[in-house]
């Protein structure tokens, strides 16, 4: 590092201490840049842009969030190109035309400055050939000294070893200089007194808390240390060894503060690397349903606050690992919009095919030939069901035409069919007798409780019609304890199943641990399947408004096997327990 950029370095730290809170106020320093004096800094310029596209995008993601917020469809969103944006990237691309020249310019102006050095050198090696001339040449040296101490950097690749050449030529000459002792006594005097002032100023750097102001010092006194002129021989290693070793003292303290600082955007680079992985991760998963989409969604949006609270990483990787966790991203919400689409016409063909059944079930509902229009409309009732499911208000509404138009056919059947009603009635006393007695046996503890369930279940099944009104009601009321019944017994033959395992492990845990952990994860793999399972069933039923699932054969059936699964899901749970006790 030379003295040039340890002095930039104070002036780099208080730039990037500097806090921006508007693009504007970036717009405006970086105009400041373009259009002044001052030599900007990469560090700066680097933070400029850093702190700018953060400012940026904030404001975007506040305005899509907004849009969001009143309801705007997400895949119509269109970001809104920025002015600022624009202003920034054309003072910046000034700015960097103005460093490129400058720094051509300053390389140029280092080779000339070597090349001169060089002469100087060499005109100084010709005077130190014999002692004689290098007494008579004594004058001439001191200007030549003062010529070097006046030409500013040379190349940074040949500063050592010019300087080198440099201090050998100039202790080959005061070695060899014949002159009067007094004068060359005082010369090394004053020499050793401005290299001992030079000592204590650097050891008084060490007591500066500012390690960047107190490294930019240090090379400034290495500057004037160098061009110096040498010391007695006996005091030349002690003086120098003073100063090296206050020096040290500097350079590690400025070493442990960069590393430091190291460390700590390494850390960062990890951070962000965990949640790149976590993103890509989220973004090649499978999703199913609209749950699944909006449950990743929420992670998405989670790891996106995540990342703005995590610091700069190292500067060859922030641009690299910022692309990467966009680009994940950006991955997700492409395929989350396709998916929409795809659903949004899926629904459109279904809520199609509805209105198509609607159309056919009202032309059939002032029918008077019985017996085939019921046909009919039970044909159209159970085609409904094997079409898909659509947004709840467009479903409602439609399930409500269809309905009543059914309804309106079927209790005009009714009202002209009124002498069926009293077989009806007995019927429906008949069913509600045989609940009844499946309600007694939920109190009952026998062993044959489900013989004595199916046997009734049979005696139900062969009762006939009941009054079309109460149908719902008497399917309900037997269905929900025959849930009851089902329920006791899936307990009991639950706790035999979870008992039965239990025995079984044992014999397991006798092939080893292996074998305890295999059992374990093959567990876990249908406990997960059997989750997923059900989060479907429970995803599609809440396309479904109460209206729409009353009296809905298919959607108890749904419901049924939403509890078996949960029941099933349970036992899972307390089976995998049981191979870590």
């Amino acid at each position: 590092m030379d003295s040039q950029e340890m002095a930039q370095q104070p002036q780099e730290a208080a730039q990037e201490k500097r806090l921006y809170t508007s693009k504007e106020e970036v717009v405006a320093r970086v105009k400041e840049l373009s259009q002044g004096e001052e030599e900007p800094t990469r560090t700066e310029l680097d933070y400029l842009k850093t702190v700018f596209y953060r400012l940026l995008n904030n404001e975007r993601e506040a305005a899509q969030k907004a849009y969001l917020d009143e309801g705007g469809d997400p895949m119509q969103y269109v970001m809104q190109q920025d002015p600022a944006e624009e202003t920034f990237k054309t003072e910046m691309n000034t700015i960097k035309e103005r460093r490129q020249k400058a720094f051509m310019q300053l390389e140029e102006e280092k080779q000339q400055n070597l090349k001169r050095k060089q002469e100087i050198l060499e005109r100084i090696k010709t005077l130190t050939t014999t002692p004689d001339e290098a007494a008579n040449a004594f004058n001439e040296v001191k200007q030549l000294q003062q010529e070097w101490r006046e030409i500013k950097a040379v190349p940074a690749e040949k500063a050592t070893e010019l300087w080198n050449s440099y201090k050998l030529a100039l202790e080959q000459f005061y070695d060899l200089i014949k002159m009067n002792f007094e004068a060359r006594e005082y010369d090394f005097k004053k020499n050793l007194e401005m290299k001992t002032a030079l000592c204590e100023a650097a050891e008084k750097l060490a007591e500066e808390e500012d390690i960047i102001s107190a490294s930019a010092k240090l090379q400034e006194l290495h500057n004037q240390y160098r061009e110096i002129g040498p010391v007695t021989k006996e005091l030349r290693e002690q003086i120098w060894a003073r100063f090296k070793q206050a020096s040290t003292i500097i350079n590690r303290k400025h070493a442990a503060h960069f590393e430091a600082i190291r460390q700590e955007q390494e850390k960062n680079l990890e951070r962000k690397t965990e949640l790149c992985d976590k993103v890509e991760m989220i973004s090649t998963a499978e999703c199913k349903t609209a749950a699944d989409w909006d449950a990743k969604s929420k992670e998405i949006i989670e790891l996106q606050a995540e990342w703005k609270t995590i610091g700069f990483t190292p500067k060859a990787m922030n641009t690299k690992i910022f692309e990467r966790f966009r680009t994940a991203c950006d991955q997700f919400y492409t395929a989350k919009k396709e998916y929409f689409a795809e659903l949004r016409n899926r629904f459109q063909e279904d809520i199609e095919q509805k209105e198509e059944l609607v159309r056919q079930a009202q032309a059939l509902q002032d029918s008077t030939e019985w017996k085939q229009t019921a046909d009919k409309l039970v044909q159209l009732q159970k085609k409904w069901k094997t079409i898909g499911m659509v947004p709840r208000k467009t479903g409602d509404i439609l399930w409500n035409d269809f309905l009543t138009a059914c309804n309106k056919f079927f209790e005009a059947r009714n009202a002209a069919t009124a002498g069926e009603r009293n077989e009806q009635q007995e019927n429906m006393n008949k069913k509600l007798d045989v609940i009844e007695r499946l309600k007694a046996l939920c109190e009952e503890e026998t062993d044959d409780l489900r013989q004595r369930i199916q046997a009734l279940s049979d005696e139900y099944n062969s009762i006939g019609h009941v009054p079309f009104k109460e149908k719902d009601k008497i399917y309900g009321a037997y269905h929900e304890v025959l849930d009851i019944l089902y329920k006791k017994l899936n307990k009991s033959r639950a706790d035999r199943r979870l008992n039965n395992f239990r025995q079984d492990m044992k014999e397991v845990a006798k092939r080893g641990a292996g074998a305890v952990d295999s059992e374990r994860q093959r567990l876990q793999r249908r406990y997960e399947a059997m989750k997923q399972e059900l989060a479907n069933y429970e995803n599609n039923l809440n396309f479904l408004s109460a209206s729409s699932k009353k009296g809905n054969s298919l959607i108890d059936e749904m419901n049924r096997k939403a509890d078996k699964l949960r029941d099933e899901l349970e036992l899972l749970k307390q089976k995998i327990k049981a191979t870590q006790e």
